[in-house]
């Protein structure tokens, strides 16, 4: 019987692998967001992109290995979009709405929702570790133009809105109107940061 060659379907085969990679990874985060962490398996991921299990092992050795290059994926990627958002206001005020309406749209987007999912999932320590790593550089933004607005404890008052953020996207999440939890959000950070200390 003939075994028949996988079919390469890109110039390289360096980029047929990377192609392959990126596919797992965006089952891998599919799988995260829609049925959280437990779902996340080399078999799962394999059957989403149509690799057999054993074809995923070239590509990652360990679930926790897939759910690292997941890590290492989205969150980059979210966390320049927060960055070129909060670049085009002028004003430290603009900066945070900004933050704020991008992180949004962040937790309500399908292909972010991982990221949140990663949370509250129960991750080994490093992989925690590292989420809480990134998760940090995500807000770093946000902490530049609370310091600059002259809040005399900025890092506490970032941790404080990204937990309004947090609960907010939630709220969308269960049903409630993006632009009421927006608007409200928004009125919260601006009346606290408004008041005095």
């Amino acid at each position: 019987m003939r075994v028949g060659v996988p079919r390469i379907n890109a110039a390289t085969v360096a980029e047929h692998h990377s192609q392959r990679r990126a596919a797992l990874i965006q089952a891998g985060s599919d799988l995260l967001a829609s049925d959280g962490l437990d779902a996340v398996t080399l078999g799962a991921v394999g059957a989403a992109t149509g690799l057999a299990r054993t074809s995923v092992y070239q590509y990652f050795d360990s679930t926790p290995a897939l759910v690292a290059a997941i890590v290492e994926d989205a969150f980059p990627r979210a966390t320049e979009q927060l960055e070129k958002a909060v670049a085009r206001a002028t004003t430290p005020q603009g900066q945070i709405d900004r933050f704020v309406a991008t992180a949004l749209d962040l937790a309500t987007d399908p292909t972010h929702r991982s990221l949140y999912a990663l949370s509250s999932a129960d991750l080994p320590s490093h992989c925690r570790a590292r989420v809480a790593e990134l998760h940090a550089s995500q807000y770093a933004p946000l902490l530049r133009a609370v310091a600059e607005i002259g809040v005399s404890d900025a890092e506490l008052t970032t941790r404080l809105i990204g937990g309004l953020v947090q609960a907010a996207a939630q709220a969308i999440a269960s049903g409630s109107a993006r632009s009421r939890v927006q608007a409200r959000t928004l009125a919260l950070i601006h009346s606290g940061l408004a008041a005095p200390e």
